[in-house]
């Protein structure tokens, strides 16, 4: 028999910076929930990736004097680093520089542009830089950007438009027709009060001031915007084209679950369903918009200094207990939180004290008073072996429940329940003083049998969350595969004939805490101190760097012989120089707002001659000439060229 498909996806990660454990969450979520769908006998492809194109890279590339491609190749390998050290088990992770996704959403923009769904306009409105989001006047929140709380700048320019709203009654009758089309469902009443009732806009869908994007195919002017670009990926990683698309499209989508953080539930509602629309595909079944994790009472953000990453965690902590606190601290439809000392204090009462004691000691009873091995218990009546049953299997019935609606911090509540139980099932049946007494070893097997089988239920159960964890459980149970299964999970509780345990491994060795919160205030008080130096008010100092390091710096006297502007930019200038060396050279240079190629050509600069060189905007630059930050009197900042007119090119500074 064929196994039904699930086809979920993340929220692809923007490479502007290694992603903090907040943005982790995302894709821990979704790893649980494949690793669940599994379990349950689906035919599961799980999708991740990368969104790499857009203004704020361009600009992040520009300040460390690489190419936007070298910037993303480097920030998508920390991204894809971080997911793996949370033992993610994704099918496929997606790139949007990925050559095959590029043509394919020039096709889909084109596609859309052909059947009068996009359209060439002029966009003048607010623009906030770290969302790369325009918005109108009265979308504002407190004359702020109502995403991020930042500033917005005024913007106009030419840009072509996505008609959105041709689209809004067919989006409005989707949401009745589907109603489980949003989780948490108060979602739904976000999207229709706050955009649909007041009339959708259309959505501008590229932009003409930056170059970092994929090109319009048809007006080289322009780049293709976020919305259609990283949204696409969902089809184009599967195969889709609007000339054919693969056999791997067609058996996985429409996708079952997009995963994705609660502040972008709009683009993921109402923009790609749209989009969708307009191709003619069919829509997501469903889109789980999840809380956020904040550090304390606040959102992370490397200004404020609470960032904490999952893959440092999880170097000090391991995997699993990160996995645990995100899985369990983050309710369905309210935010969580994380300090070290709530992390801490969590893997010491759930995981240490609670889930590592309890198969320690059971696993260890077993081998002292029986050799390792039990056989299966005598059906119980009343009292606390009844009570234990009962529960057992009524957790597995809650398990399905809670699961097959995405609960994963009340699931984890459910399992560890169980376990609590289990620990006060042994201080009620005193396994200890059963073992001194011969007539009663019958008696101290059924308890044994019962701890056991109860630790085998919730070994199977844990898998989705605590994948090493609950194998090693499994594994110490010696339980064959055929046990380990959600099926043999939900049978009749005392499935197995007999337990016949190896030896017990400690789970979660307990944190001293006021040890480990001594040393991370140590490390991050030194971080603190190698970053920071005393300056004048407002002026930050880099780290120290020694003689030698300096000397690996080949600074060079250059004059410059000619000038042009680079095209598709408005920041840059490639500069042709002489230095020195008898064969010209190419230098990009991101001066434009301030200088215009009459004013430097016959200038001589320093170079910076043996930095690696790099494409932008299609041009090679090899090197890069100094320039310093200037802040006028009246606040605006500007950049002035250092030119050393008189000194011969190739002449060394140093």
């Amino acid at each position: 028999m064929e196994k039904p498909k699930f086809y979920l996806t993340t929220a692809i990660a923007y490479t502007s910076r290694k992603p903090h454990i907040g943005n982790t969450y995302d894709i821990v979520l979704a790893d649980m929930i494949a690793r669940y769908k599994r379990m349950a006998g689906f035919d599961v492809y799980f999708m991740t990736g990368s969104d790499e194109h857009g203004q704020k890279i361009e600009e992040y590339a520009k300040a460390e004097g690489i190419s936007p491609k070298a910037y993303v190749d480097r920030v998508s390998s920390e991204i894809r680093a971080v997911w793996d050290s949370m033992n993610v088990t994704y099918d496929k992770f997606i790139r949007t520089t990925d050559p095959e996704h590029e043509k394919t959403v020039q096709k889909i923009f084109k596609k859309l542009y052909d059947q009068g769904d996009i359209y060439k306009g002029t966009y003048e409105g607010k623009y906030c830089v770290p969302c790369e989001s325009f918005f109108t006047a009265s979308q504002l929140k407190d004359g702020k950007c109502p995403d991020c709380g930042r500033d917005v700048v005024d913007a106009k320019e030419e840009a072509y438009f996505l008609r959105l709203s041709k689209y809004q009654d067919r989006l409005l009758a989707y949401y009745e027709e589907n109603p489980d089309f949003f989780a948490p469902e108060s979602r739904r009443s976000e999207m229709i009060n706050n955009f649909l009732k007041p009339g959708l806009s259309d959505l501008c869908v590229s932009r003409s001031s930056f170059t970092w994007g994929v090109p319009v195919s048809f007006d080289d002017k322009h780049i293709i915007y976020v919305w259609i670009d990283a949204l696409s990926n969902y089809i184009t990683g599967l195969g889709y084209d609007p000339d054919g698309s693969s056999e791997r499209y067609r058996h996985y989508w429409p996708a079952d679950l997009h995963v994705i953080g609660k502040d972008i539930v709009r683009f993921h509602t109402v923009y790609w369903p749209i989009i969708l629309m307009a191709l003619g595909e069919p829509l997501p079944r469903q889109v789980l918009g999840h809380p956020w994790l904040l550090f304390g009472e606040d959102k992370m953000s490397k200004s404020k200094g609470n960032v904490l990453y999952a893959d440092e965690l999880a170097a000090r902590f391991g995997t699993d207990a990160v996995r645990y606190y995100l899985l369990s601290e983050i309710p369905f439809a309210q935010d969580g939180s994380i300090t070290y000392d709530s992390f801490i204090a969590k893997y010491n009462t759930d995981l240490a004290n609670t889930l590592g004691n309890l198969v320690n000691r059971s696993i260890a009873m077993t081998n002292k008073y029986f050799g390792g091995t039990v056989t299966r218990a005598a059906a119980p009546t009343d009292g606390p072996d009844a009570e234990l049953t009962a529960l057992a299997e009524e957790t597995v019935r809650e398990y399905r429940r809670l699961m097959d609606t995405y609960h994963n911090a009340d699931t984890l509540d459910l399992l560890l329940s169980l376990a609590r139980r289990c620990n006060k099932y042994i201080d009620e049946t005193t396994p200890w003083v059963l073992a001194r007494d011969e007539a009663a070893r019958p008696r101290l097997n059924d308890v044994l049998y019962r701890l056991l089988e109860c630790l085998r239920r919730l070994g199977i159960l844990l898998r989705p969350f605590l994948p090493a964890t609950a194998d090693s459980i499994l594994s110490q149970l010696q339980v064959p595969e055929a046990m380990a299964t959600l099926e043999s999970a939900e049978a009749p509780f005392g499935v197995p004939e007999s337990f016949s345990v190896g030896a017990p491994t400690p789970l979660f060795a307990r944190i001293d805490a006021e040890k480990v919160l001594a040393e991370l205030k140590a490390e991050q008080e030194k971080a603190a101190a190698a970053e920071a130096k005393p300056a004048p008010e407002g002026i930050a100092f880099l780290p120290e760097i020694t003689i030698d390091e300096f000397a690996k710096i080949d600074l060079r006297v250059a004059e410059i012989t000619a000038c042009e502007p680079v095209k598709r930019s408005k920041k840059l200038l490639k500069l042709t120089l002489n230095d020195g060396t008898g064969e010209p050279r190419t230098v990009c240079s991101g001066i434009a707002p301030w200088y215009s190629p009459e004013q430097l050509t016959g200038k001589r600069v320093v170079l910076v001659s043996n930095l690696k060189p790099a494409t932008l905007c299609g041009v090679e630059s090899c090197g890069m000439i100094l320039a310093a930050d200037d802040i006028g009197a009246d606040g605006e900042e500007s950049v002035k060229v250092l030119f050393v007119d008189g000194v011969a090119p190739g002449s060394r500074v140093r």
